[in-house]
């Protein structure tokens, strides 16, 4: 089970921010329509992209982006 996580430091700030702008891109909508689906529509931000930062961040960009819009899916998280 994934707990929520608050930010720790400025490398998970920064890898949450690159999640955030990839998936925008990747989506062709803007960044802060996926940091409202990661963070009010859903708490992907605080209970998987940050409690599984080490991991995640190892991974290519391609990996990451597909990673999370799976994520979204799985959620029901529409932007």
């Amino acid at each position: 089970m994934l707990t929520d996580e608050k930010i720790k430091n400025s490398g998970e700030l920064e890898f949450a921010v690159f999640c955030i702008e990839n998936v925008a891109a990747n989506l062709g909508v803007g960044a802060e329509r996926i940091y409202q689906a990661f963070t009010e529509k859903s708490d992907i931000l605080s209970s998987y992209i940050v409690p599984e930062y080490e991991v995640l961040h190892t991974q290519s960009r391609e990996y990451i982006v597909d990673d999370l819009l799976d994520v979204m899916r799985e959620r029901g998280v529409e932007v």
